[in-house]
């Protein structure tokens, strides 16, 4: 499992632009655990303050996105849309604000850094300013599992099927899929907003034309950032990824095929992931559902390729919202 965040060592205000987001409740959750972290709301639009219910019922204040609201922030988590992202770069320009893009909104601004500490070899240099992006989870957990791996024999290819939950399309995904799954039981007119197909008792390789977001579009992204991170590793193949849209509400699922030069053990392969905080279930693999809210990677049915002495399978799952919640999180303390 990922090691435990160290506290910041200072107090001082962060902002989560987004406030209400599906990741901005996960960073809230983590940063308000430290008690020298004040935690201060931004809503995703400029507008009037807004009161908003949170989950655990308790009344909660939420700035408008200004200039105004993110004075005496030293660190800004951009948690709600591209476009709030690109927003929020504008009015902190004049600054020395540290933005932290878990939106992937700002991949492309000039000296933007991708970011991923749970998958890189070393920690970064310090730096009181600039944009740091959180690269996609699915390529966090990637990196992660193939260069833990790479500790048993060097890795000749490797082939995975990213199985992607409604949560990454936020929280219009997940009401979308709630609304689609009652809507097929009760043979009703679907709600095609989102994935401009339906996605309930559904597998998609790719989204419906209308779609506000290309499948495809997300899946070179995680391309992007996969190849990005294995960067910083020696001899590391670019694995071949396919990306799934799955009718699953939270988590990721990846079935991951690895060849090696030489012939491998699964039990040694297992061994060698437990020793790197990877939860291993030999007994019963994991799924999506029970690893809602926990960090890090669990994997299960490790089994040799019948067919390649050589190769192997792995079932991985992740919570894609704790994983970039805890990078994106990790990133910010290095600041302090």
């Amino acid at each position: 499992m990922a090691k435990a965040p160290l506290p910041f060592p200072k107090k001082q205000t962060v902002a989560i632009i987004g406030g209400d987001s599906l990741l901005a409740r996960e960073l809230r959750e983590l940063l308000e655990a430290e008690k020298h972290t004040r935690v201060q709301l931004i809503s995703a639009a400029a507008e009037d303050a807004t009161v908003l219910t949170a989950d655990d019922e308790e009344a909660v204040v939420m700035l408008p996105l200004s200039g105004e609201s993110l004075e005496g922030t030293t660190i800004a988590y951009l948690a709600g849309t591209p476009a709030s992202s690109r927003r929020t770069l504008k009015l902190g320009a004049k600054g020395k604000r540290f933005l932290i893009d878990l939106t992937g909104a700002l991949a492309e601004q000039p000296g933007a850094q991708l970011r991923a500490p749970s998958a890189e070899p070393q920690a970064k240099a310090k730096a009181t300013s600039g944009v740091h992006v959180i690269a996609h989870p699915a390529a966090i957990a990637l990196t992660m599992i193939l260069t833990r791996l790479a500790a048993v024999a060097k890795i000749r290819s490797s082939l995975v099927h990213v199985f992607e939950p409604a949560s990454e399309r936020g929280r219009r995904g997940i009401e979308e899929l709630r609304k689609q799954t009652v809507g097929v039981l009760g043979f009703k007119k679907l709600d095609i907003t989102v994935f401009d197909t339906q996605l309930a008792f559904n597998l998609l390789a790719r989204y419906g034309e209308e779609a506000p977001e290309p499948l495809e579009g997300i899946e070179e992204r995680i391309e992007r950032d996969t190849a990005a991170l294995l960067a910083a590793w020696t001899a590391m193949p670019m694995p071949s990824i396919r990306l799934v849209q799955a009718p699953v509400f939270h988590g990721h699922s990846m079935s991951v095929w690895v060849e090696f030069d030489t012939n491998v053990d699964t039990k040694q392969l297992s061994r060698v992931l437990t020793a790197a905080g990877i939860d291993v279930r030999p007994d019963e693999p994991p799924s999506n559902a029970n690893i809602a809210g926990q960090s890090g990677l669990s994997v299960g049915a490790v089994n040799a390729d019948r067919n390649n002495p050589r190769a192997c399978w792995i079932w991985m799952v992740a919570d894609n919202l704790r994983l970039s919640a805890e990078n994106a999180v990790a990133v910010g303390k290095e600041q302090l």
